[in-house]
């Protein structure tokens, strides 16, 4: 913090950075020291496994379904060719691969209960009183996979998110993988650009098969449970490079 304001009184100006942006609406909407610290504790510690659960899961996915992945595979090629890599611009003409990370976290959202809420009053919630002080989980996992909201519920099937617009960010209450209200996830548009980026680089750079010999519907896709959900066992894929070999040498920090 102390190095961004410093930096930040040098150069006479705001960088578009999330701590810069901390930094300068503190006075404006009265954040403390402390509350700007927590803040950046959670988008670290929440944003690094959460992350990578996601990406995991996801690609389990899409080597289960192949006909996933090749669609996908088609939409990159589409939009990104053969001769430049993925770059975050690009999403937005990317709906499909978009679909494939939101199906992803519907079907695997990697806190299932999502973090603890406390009653800060006595509320009666679908015919249940709950009483001031009670511990709260939401069970966002069973909410994603209710067949009385989701047709076909466990089927991987990101074309449901063509056929209708859900909003992940809090707004639908099917879909709830970064929680909603005040306590929404402030990290929620970085995790999904993450999420989407990584499997878009994955998925334009390489195809992808079962490792050790296993066939597609062998993938063991049974969870490990805790307050983050990971994958019983990790997922092993093979890649098989998809582009032309000048793509596969290093590339510039800022591309």
């Amino acid at each position: 913090m102390e190095e961004h304001t410093a930096a930040r009184l040098k150069t006479g100006g705001t960088k578009q950075h999330f701590v810069d942006a901390l930094l300068t609406l503190q006075k404006q909407y009265d954040l403390s020291d402390d509350t700007v610290i927590g803040l950046l504790w959670d988008m670290i510690t929440a944003g690094m496994d959460t992350t990578a659960i996601s990406v995991e899961w996801a690609m389990a996915e899409l080597i289960k379904n192949p006909r996933v992945q090749q669609k996908a595979q088609e939409e990159l090629d589409r939009v990104i060719g053969c001769e430049r890599v993925l770059t975050e611009p690009d999403f937005s003409n990317l709906p499909y691969l978009q679909s494939v990370a939101k199906e992803a976290l519907r079907l695997h959202p990697p806190t299932p209960l999502m973090l603890p809420h406390k009653a800060n009053a006595n509320v009666k919630v679908g015919g249940y009183d709950i009483p001031k002080g009670s511990n709260v989980h939401v069970n966002v996992w069973a909410v994603a996979r209710d067949p009385a909201v989701w047709k076909d519920p466990l089927e991987f099937r990101p074309e449901r998110f063509l056929e209708e617009d859900v909003d992940m960010k809090g707004h639908d209450y099917r879909l709830l993988p970064f929680g909603a209200g005040r306590r929404v996830c402030p990290g929620a548009q970085l995790g999904i650009n993450l999420v989407t980026s990584m499997l878009g680089h994955l998925l334009h750079h390489f195809s992808w098969a079962p490792a050790n010999g296993l066939t597609p519907e062998e993938i063991d896709m049974s969870e490990n449970p805790g307050l983050v959900t990971y994958m019983k066992t990790p997922v092993q894929a093979l890649p098989t490079p998809r582009l032309t070999p000048i793509m596969y040498k290093r590339i510039a920090v800022d591309m």
